[in-house]
């Protein structure tokens, strides 16, 4: 799949999040990554010291978020109640987001979303946001592309 994708977190709780998702989107060919509402401080999580690879943006709210989507890119929320990853046809450019584990995304950013999209789970405990995030990359990029 040619294209590109970026993917972040919406006003996450926990920094080390951010770290191993970082180091995820690396390795998994992203563009980028992003926060929305809380600044990034380097983590011990990210060992191959990922933003020398691939750029942090830093949005201070949702609205300068929303403004700075490029032009043909899809917004796709990731959060329970969302069509099933496994049947999920991801956009050639798509931007990836994620919310805090204990409140999701709110209902006024999910509406600003093109797609949603829910990953299984034989509980109903949601996942750790890094792996969500890394669960939806990898299916991007190899199950969905043959490339496994």
């Amino acid at each position: 799949m040619r294209g590109y994708f970026e993917i972040g977190i919406y006003q996450g709780k926990n920094c080390l999040n951010l770290g191993t998702l970082w180091r995820s989107a690396y390795q998994m060919g992203a563009s980028g990554i992003f926060t929305i509402g809380r600044q990034y401080t380097k983590q011990k999580t990210d060992t191959y010291n990922s933003w020398k690879h691939i750029p942090l943006r830093e949005f201070d709210d949702f609205e300068q978020f929303i403004i700075s989507i490029p032009v043909d890119c899809t917004l796709i929320g990731i959060e329970s109640d969302g069509e099933r990853l496994t049947e999920f046809k991801h956009p050639q450019r798509g931007i990836y987001l994620l919310g805090p584990e204990d409140r999701g995304l709110p209902d006024t950013v999910l509406k600003q979303c093109k797609k949603i999209v829910s990953l299984d789970a034989a509980n109903n405990n949601s996942y750790n946001v890094a792996i969500a995030g890394s669960v939806v990359m990898y299916h991007r990029q190899y199950i969905k592309t043959g490339n496994v």
